[in-house]
């Protein structure tokens, strides 16, 4: 694996997933209390032995920057050519954003080629999954293959948002199409298709020439689902890997969360009993930037129908986070929040630094860093008010509240309620 580089795409705008990556890029949006999104991506590297990683960036990367550089700098080390770089747009091409996937990597050619690798992996920094690369790499290099890729089984009706291929008995790609709207199904299996993952290993001389060609094509997506892949699958060896999961957990567990509701029931399975994604696996560890915090506290244990009481049930509570009195349940907080007495959170996930005001009652939100919830409001129960307040609500109803729509908006909206039911709650 020393002679291989990982080429994480993290610059994608995450549009799908706004007003959360309204401030950062959609690889930098917490998930599971205690990560970040690319955080899944770069532990695969990293538990699968890569040692070299560029991360390219585009829209929004300060916070993923950051991220990278406090928690993931440390596991690597320099002097033995090992390294995660974060890289944004250089335009050594030309004066444009890139332009599609493949586009991405070939403004970066010459940062790639400066460390001579022999293989070059190309993944996405925006998927949760656990996924050791080397068996993908082993066997692209046992099949002498040009190209392999990571493949998915899928529903045929969720198959027009991928690259579907066919693959004969050798696994070898015989046919390609990026976002079907009649995806071939796998033979023998008409309710499923084989989609692509996004996850290439090429040789890194042929990705390098084939991004030079694709280039000079003016009718180029440059991409590669679009254009490189269909333009090779005929003239060269290129296969399918399909996913093997280091979920340990029986069947495949792969997420886009690239919507907030996906995003909301992706994070909500971590609370249940026996979650699809085991985050607990020391086999697989998902590594991230740990604040230093102290242990998760809990406070005041009174008795009586009106008693205050710390607890929380069938929740993860990350470090840092205080509930003084509050009651919550099925729900995600994130480091250094607190709830306070009497509040009530239910079914939500609350990231870093969230303040919980007494007798404040949120069920089914989702709520962004440091955002202030005065006391005695109601978050998730009445939709149609949490509209007119500026906060979004999904289809599946769940109300989202963004870093700018906190408290100092909803006092200038709402100012008499807030401030009376402040007076009570005191």
């Amino acid at each position: 694996m020393r002679d291989v580089l990982a080429v994480i795409l993290a610059g994608g705008k995450g549009s799908r997933l706004e007003p959360l990556t309204r401030d950062r890029a959609k690889p930098a949006v917490p998930f599971g209390g205690a990560y970040r999104i690319i955080d899944f991506t770069l532990s695969n590297c990293l538990n699968s032995g890569i040692r070299k990683s560029l991360v390219l960036t585009q829209y929004k990367a300060m916070s993923l920057d950051r991220h990278i550089n406090l928690g993931w700098q440390g596991y690597l080390c320099r002097e033995l050519g090992e390294f995660i770089d974060v890289v944004p747009p250089q335009q050594r091409i030309d004066e444009h954003w890139y332009q599609g996937t493949a586009d991405a990597v070939y403004q970066n050619i010459y940062t790639i080629e400066k460390e001579q690798p022999e293989y070059v992996v190309i993944l996405a920094g925006d998927h949760i999954y656990k996924m050791d690369y080397s068996k993908l790499f082993d066997v692209h290099v046992r099949n002498d293959a040009d190209l392999t890729i990571g493949a998915l089984r899928v529903n045929v009706a969720e198959a027009d948002q991928f690259g579907v291929m066919q693959v004969d008995a050798d696994s070898r790609v015989v046919g390609f199409e990026e976002k079907p709207s009649d995806p071939k199904p796998i033979p023998g299996d008409p309710q499923h298709a084989l989609a692509s993952m996004g996850i290439y290993v090429f040789t890194a001389r042929f990705l390098f020439e084939q991004l030079c060609l694709d280039a000079t094509r003016r009718a180029s997506n440059h991409d590669f689902g679009h254009d490189v892949i269909p333009s090779i699958i005929q003239t060269h060896r290129v296969f399918g890997y399909p996913f093997m999961d280091e979920n340990r957990k029986g069947d495949a567990y792969w997420r886009d969360v690239g919507t907030l509701d996906a995003y909301y029931e992706a994070n909500m399975d971590l609370v249940s009993v026996d979650p699809l994604l085991n985050m607990y696996d020391g086999h697989w560890p998902i590594r991230t930037y740990q604040p230093n915090f102290p242990p998760p506290k809990f406070v005041f244990a009174e008795k009586g129908s009106e008693a205050r009481r710390g607890q929380a049930l069938d929740s993860i509570v990350c470090t840092g986070s205080i509930v003084s009195g509050g009651q919550v349940e099925r729900s995600i907080l994130g480091p250094g929040t607190r709830v306070n007495s009497y509040a009530r959170v239910e079914d939500s996930i609350l990231f870093d630094g969230v303040d919980v005001g007494r007798h404040t009652k949120i069920r089914r939100a989702i709520i962004d860093k440091e955002v202030r919830i005065p006391a005695g409001i109601e978050i998730g129960y009445n939709h149609e008010l949490d509209r007119q307040r500026g906060f979004t609500v999904t289809d599946h109803d769940v109300t989202v509240i963004a870093k700018t729509d906190g408290v100092e908006q909803f006092l200038q909206k709402t100012p008499q309620r807030v401030a009376s039911i402040g007076r009570k709650a005191s």
